[in-house]
Order: C-alpha cells, then structure tokens, then sequence
C-alpha cells in the first residue's frame, strides 16, 4: 500500500498534516494546529484517524504554528519517533512551541477563573512540559542532504524562502518521489532567499494559501511610509499585528529602509513580543539563511525599542503620543497585541494595520471584512481606528510564483495535490494548473486517501 490522506489543512490554512503511508509505515508531513473558525479550532480536540503511537516520524517544512502546533499533542497521545527538520526549523520550533503551551495553559486557567467552559476543568491541549519532551524528538538536518527514512524512505529538504529554516520535502520511496512544498516564500523577498527548484517529481503536494491572487507588486516601503503619514497627521499610533517569526523581523527591515529615505521622521518603533526578539537573534545566528549582511542588519534592527516585561507593555498602551508598535500574534488571535488593539482601536486617529495572511474567523480577518467591533476579553469593543492592509508584504508565495515554482519540473508530475488553501484559493490555483500546465491535478477533502 502507498497512499497519501491529508487530516489537515484542507479547505482550510491551518493545521496541515499530511500522511504517507507505503507498506506498514507512516509518516507525517507537518503537524499543525488548527486555527480561526470555532469548528476548525475544536478539530484540535478530535483524535487523529490514525494512533500517534503508530506513526513513525515526521517531517516538518517549516515552524509556524499552523504546520507544527499540534506536534506537543502528537507527542502526549504517543507518538515516540522522530522529527525531521532543518535545523533552524528546530531552533524555531522551540519558540513557538513553548510560547503555545504557555498560551494553553494561561487560558485554561483563565476559563477555570472566570467560569466560562462547558469543561469541569478546563484543561490545555497541552503543556509546557509536553512542548519540552517534544523538542527531544527533533532530528535535525541539513539542506540539500539525503536523509534515511522508517521504512526504506528518503528525504531531501531545499530552501523555500517563507520564513528562517522553511524548507520544501522530496521524499523517495518504491522509486516514487512525492515532494511537499511547505509554505513557498515569495521570489524578490527583500530579507529571505528565494525558493529553491526542485528537480523532478512523480507527485506533488502544493500550499494554495493565496491561490486565487497576485499580490500587489507597489513597493511595500512606500506604501508603509503613507500609511505611517497619515496616521501621524491625525496625531495617532500606527499597530501592527504581526507573526513573530518572519513578519515581524520583515516589517522592521522595511521601517529602517523608509528612514533611510528620510521617512518616519523620529517616531518610535517598538517591538512588543518577547517571541519576535528571540525570532531576531536567531536571524542573526542563521546569517546564511537570509540575505542581510551584517551592518545592514545590525542597523536596522538597532532602530527599534525592544519591550520585554508586562509592565513596559502595559505602559506602551497607556501611552498617548504618536507610534509604531509591532506586536504579536499575526492574525490578532492572542498575545500582547489584543492589549494594544484594546487600547488603540476606539480612535479614529489611530491605525490597525495587518501585513500578512488573515484565516477566516479571526479577529484580523473580521476587522479586515469591515467589522467595527471586536470581542477583547469576553469585552466588545469599538473600531473607529483606520484599518489597513499590506499585502505586498506577505511571506506566501502568490499564484503567480506558485506557478513559477511548479513550471521549474523537468517533466509534468503524474499528479498533483493543491491543499493549504481556503476552497475558494485551492480551487483557483487547480483551474490554472490545469488549464496553464494541462496536469492531473486534484483538491483533496479533509481524511481522503489517494493511492500513489
């Protein structure tokens, strides 16, 4: 038997989990959490169709927590085997993991608090002490390295530029190669390098997460400059929700370019996330992974305010004067920017604004489609605040370049599978796979095998 099921990420831009099965293996590719809508977000809860303890290893193309978040999870109902990764993946994953066993358990015992769960008790997906027993299950490796697989299997991770450490997977089996493309960066990222082509391919599972789009290709530092602009001539503070992996690290390289073009005058940028400032000196650490030198990085990044405990967050929102503050998480789904979109959103002189790709039912995506009320801590709360969008900014790959990565094939694959992608984006991009490339190409349904 030689079959692929994807049990997330589907339909859907979270929790991607892709499972491999030849003869009595399983492999894993990506374990990530679910997110957004409130039907996605208890899948979480849901055991998997297959037993953890029967799945012998996983592949992981990248950390946000969409393609790893569920790992502590995996580990905790019994997975024993090992995680591949590269090895900045890893070191990425021991951020955000950790970060998200800490978020479960501050709101399990925040809905134990206040009364408010249908659970007696409320109880974390898992723990800090989950997310630790995972980290040891990491192998890392190398790019461009032939690694040994359970089951006779091979692996093969290329860079995909996305965010540090985000990396393609070709895996080899039976003389079959099925490659996974992760999250696909984007091909003249000013920070991250471009994807890398993959040679050839028997079957390919492709992301779709901006499918059905082209992103707007004005300069990204010009558009922040006027947003900035006008935000400050009404006298207000500029916030900005931002993942603290990649994004973050971004939008700071792009507010030092608008100062050497003499923009930002002598506002203040602060960086408000304890997550994003470990994420920034892993960037240092990985110089080989990104193509900022030295200087320019150390210059950039020595433009900004690093926030570190609570009560300096705290003092950032009471605050008044004019501002630029980055703060996680990216789709405004938790963490220390929900204090500041509280603290900002009431005033038409301020701005929210959001660079990267919202999933439908978060409070990004919802402010974004024009809602002018947001639910804060069991509080709804007004939006007179200026909301805006980057899109130019995005870390994904858009149809354009995910069709560029596809076209570097040196024969058409016998098929291909678009996943990780809302239905409307994973359907668009399999009409112009179909139609551009004239290959077999199909959008899998949540638990669907297909055999290989």
């Amino acid at each position: 038997m030689f079959s692929l099921t994807s049990l997330g990420g589907v339909g859907t831009v979270t929790g991607s989990k892709h499972l491999l099965t030849y003869g009595d293996t399983r492999i894993l590719i990506d374990c990530g959490l679910f997110q957004g809508l409130k039907n996605l977000r208890e899948l979480n809860w849901t055991r998997l169709p297959v037993e953890p303890r029967d799945i012998d290893a996983v592949v992981l193309t990248h950390a946000h927590l969409d393609h790893c978040g569920y790992l502590p999870r995996l580990v905790l109902d019994g997975f024993r085997g090992r995680i591949f990764s590269t090895a900045a993946t890893r070191d990425v994953a021991e951020l955000i993991l950790l970060d998200s066993a800490w978020l479960q358990e501050k709101d399990a015992e925040f809905a134990n608090r206040k009364g408010f769960s249908r659970h007696k008790p409320a109880l974390p997906l898992y723990t800090r002490l989950d997310a630790e027993r995972t980290l040891t299950h990491f192998a890392p490796q190398s790019l461009g390295q032939k690694i040994a697989l359970p089951g006779g299997a091979t692996l093969v991770f290329r860079r995909a530029g996305h965010i540090l450490g985000a990396a393609t997977a070709e895996i080899e089996v039976r003389g079959k190669r099925i490659v996974f493309s992760g999250d696909l960066g984007r091909y003249d990222d000013p920070v991250m390098h471009a994807p890398e082509p993959v040679p050839a391919a028997d079957y390919v599972v492709i992301e779709s997460t901006y499918g059905n789009r082209d992103h707007d290709r004005s300069d990204p530092v010009t558009a922040l400059g006027d947003i900035i602009e006008r935000t400050l001539r009404r006298g207000g503070t500029v916030v900005i929700p931002a993942f603290a992996v990649g994004r973050a690290q971004s939008l700071i390289h792009a507010l030092w370019q608008l100062r050497q073009r003499g923009g930002l005058r002598n506002i203040p940028v602060y960086l408000d996330s304890p997550m994003a400032t470990n994420a920034t000196a892993l960037l240092y650490a990985y110089h080989d992974e990104h193509k900022l030198g030295s200087d320019e990085f150390q210059a950039a990044f020595a433009a900004v305010t690093y926030v570190q405990d609570v009560e300096e967050s705290k003092a950032l929102s009471a605050n008044p004067f004019p501002k630029v503050i980055i703060s996680a998480s990216g789709m405004a789904t938790g963490g220390r920017v929900l204090h500041h979109i509280a603290a900002f959103a009431g005033s038409h002189q301020n701005t929210l604004l959001f660079s990267g790709f919202q999933a439908a039912g978060t409070r990004g995506r919802k402010l974004l489609e024009g809602s002018r009320e947001v639910k804060i801590h069991g509080r709804w709360l007004p939006v007179n605040a200026e909301v805006a969008e980057l899109p130019m900014l995005s870390a994904h790959a858009d149809r354009g370049e995910l069709l560029r990565w596809l076209s570097g094939f040196s024969h058409p694959p016998q098929h291909v599978f678009v996943v990780h992608g809302e239905a409307e984006a994973s359907e668009a991009l399999r009409e112009r796979i179909q139609r551009e490339l004239d290959w077999p190409v199909s959008v899998p349904r949540q638990n669907q095998e297909f055999p290989l």
